[in-house]
């Protein structure tokens, strides 16, 4: 990694963008620090001293932006939202499927839809975000009606446009990969603070021999998990294939052999950010809506879908929330890998190409062949997942450690940055070749 950026810092192109990456990130930390007129700060900071896993999950994943509530409060997760519903949209209706396929002005109008739609959810969960502060007793009063609404809600819409523009900015200008290194950089911001938290809870006030020991195991579990989620990132099952010779003119053309890549982890990090977006956003809703929270049954399973409930030692019956999770993980990996990739489709490529599995029949036997591959592949990537997922949650319910940093967060820095690099390195590739060809 650290070669691969001493090698791209000596590219002034490379370099430049380089620069103007890390300037749009600093420009994405200030805007988490500048506070969202019209909000009661103090009432608002009460609420997460009071809070638990809920609202700790939501802020880790915007960097503390939504605990200061700023103008970032939004964050990118309606952007994300709003490509994740243009890529189930694309399966339900042809135009949208074929408006992808229309090239570089095809794409062009995707882009240009999933904008609109990301302000539209944008402006849907600021008034929604506005109206459950304002019945809380967390917004300003002031002299003109309803104003502090319309501050609320008009400066975290343009809060989620200027994080959109600056994602979409650092993947033209900079390095690429933009939506995906702003989400990491939040994400990285709050790891001091996590470390902070354990090293006053573990280290602090010990004796040196048990602090160094606590250290070593917090810094094994970290490393551990890191190692994993490389290995499991970068894991994939290679399927042969072979292509038949073809005689053009005087010459033979074919006959060689490739290989389909399929990912072991393929749907990525978003099976878990699904999974703990529906366990996670009815009790942050209630949190929001009602200081008093749900009594009685439901009560029960609110606390049950509570991360910061599991694994404890004195309610088991809770971790039953835990079993679920894993279950719609496993679910939501299906899911989501089922219309990303599409056997049949890569059947037909591999047909009209003369290319063919070696002892699979071409056509409908080779898509057959393809979906029961991959359906073991999800299966061993969702459990991989599942294990990164459980095992902050474990360590924080058996021995109370209390850190928003976990098993998402590794997923999405380790995935960003792999990513980020192997873009990097093609962009240094595609360099190298120009100054080649004009040699």
């Amino acid at each position: 990694m650290f070669q691969t950026l001493r090698d791209a810092f000596k590219i002034k192109d490379l370099r430049r963008r380089i620069g103007f990456t890390f300037i749009m990130l600093i420009v994405v930390r200030l805007g988490s620090l500048l506070p969202v007129p019209g909000i009661n700060g103090s009432a608002f900071a009460s609420l997460f001293e009071n809070s638990d896993s809920a609202l700790n999950f939501f802020d880790s994943i915007t960097g503390g932006s939504f605990s200061a509530m700023s103008v970032f409060a939004l964050n990118i997760t309606p952007y994300i939202t709003s490509s994740i519903i243009m890529q189930l949209l694309t399966i339900a209706f042809p135009k949208l499927e074929e408006m992808q396929r229309d090239g570089e002005q095809g794409r062009k109008k995707m882009t240009q839809i999933t904008r609109y739609l990301t302000i539209a959810l944008a402006l849907g969960e600021s008034i929604a975000m506005a109206i459950g502060f304002g019945r809380s007793g967390y917004l300003v009063s002031y002299s003109v009606p309803y104003i502090n609404y319309v501050l609320v809600v008009a400066s975290l819409t343009a809060g989620s446009a200027v994080l959109m523009w600056i994602g979409e900015r650092i993947t033209e200008k900079g390095i690429g990969n933009g939506i995906s290194i702003v989400l990491t950089i939040n994400i990285i911001s709050r790891i001091p603070a996590d470390l902070t938290k354990l090293y006053e809870q573990y280290m602090a006030g010990k004796t040196i021999p048990k602090a160094t020991l606590a250290a070593i195991i917090i810094a094994a579990i970290i490393v551990a998990l890191v190692v994993f989620v490389v290995i499991l990132q970068s894991a994939e099952r290679r399927i042969p294939v072979q292509y038949s010779n073809k005689i053009q003119g005087r010459r033979q053309v074919g006959g060689n052999s490739s290989v389909i890549p399929m990912k072991v982890n393929t749907a990525g990090v978003i099976p878990v950010i699904f999974a703990q977006s529906l366990l996670q956003t009815p009790i942050m809703l209630v949190q929001l809506f009602d200081k008093d929270g749900v009594q009685g049954f439901w009560g029960k399973i609110l606390n049950g879908m509570n991360q910061s409930n599991w694994f404890t030692p004195s309610n088991w019956i809770y971790t039953i929330g835990a079993l679920v999770y894993v279950l719609l993980i496993i679910g939501f990996a299906y899911f989501y890998t089922e219309i990303t990739f599409n056997p049949l489709e890569i059947a037909e490529n591999l047909k009209r190409s003369g290319g063919f599995i070696p002892g699979i029949r071409p056509g409908k036997p080779t898509s057959d062949y393809l979906t029961a591959i991959l359906r073991h592949v999800i299966f061993i990537g969702a459990i991989g997942l599942s294990i990164v997922a459980l095992l902050p949650i474990i360590f924080n319910g058996l021995l109370g450690a209390s850190v928003s940093f976990g098993g998402t967060s590794i997923i999405i820095i380790v995935g960003v940055i792999v990513e980020t690099l192997k873009q990097v390195e093609s962009q240094m590739m595609v360099r190298n070749y120009k100054g080649f060809l004009n040699d």
